[in-house]
């Protein structure tokens, strides 16, 4: 049966998440000026600019999730309690439209790990390329660590509609 704990963990849930990004979008970002002003080498420079992009993507999608789900927890657990057909009518479509996006985030990773990856190997032992050598296995890694936050996420997001649309269906 879900209930209102149900709907407090999928949110606490959501929150520690969130913070893994802010976390590993800050070190992406922390990790891209060392590489870039610090190492300085043609591997380092290439190596930077994923973290960076990445680190800044992931850093501020995990702070915007963190800053709205409280208010999101709230509003549900209300709505439960004293408005089921507002969960019906708000809560199950935008949890819907969540999970598509997981997907196409899904796709988009697993495409940004394959490039990197292509392109560590393509310029694997081109000395004259080591940018290109550097971008692609970092690429590779922060696309894998999103697509694993990401695939965590999709699966705690999928429990919690089922246990929307059940409640729904009971009311």
């Amino acid at each position: 049966m879900f209930t209102t704990s149900d709907i407090e963990k999928y949110f606490n849930g959501e929150k520690q998440e969130s913070l893994l990004f802010v976390a590993i979008g800050i070190a992406g970002i922390i990790t891209a000026i060392i590489f870039f002003f610090v190492c300085k080498t043609n591997f380092y420079k290439g190596a930077a600019i994923p973290l960076l992009l990445i680190g800044l993507l992931l850093g501020i999608v995990g702070f915007t999730v963190y800053k709205r789900s409280d208010g999101d927890r709230i509003r549900n657990v209300y709505a439960y309690d004293m408005n089921p057909s507002e969960l019906k009518h708000q809560e199950i479509p935008r949890m819907i439209v969540v999970l598509k996006n997981f997907v196409v985030f899904r796709y988009v990773e697993i495409t940004l790990c394959l490039l990197g990856i292509i392109l560590f190997f393509y310029f694997k032992n081109d000395a004259s390329k080591l940018f290109w050598k550097g971008f692609g296995v970092t690429l590779a890694i922060m696309a894998l660590l999103a697509l694993t936050a990401d695939y965590f996420a999709e699966k705690r997001g999928a429990v919690y509609l089922t246990g929307l649309q059940s409640f729904i269906e009971q009311h």
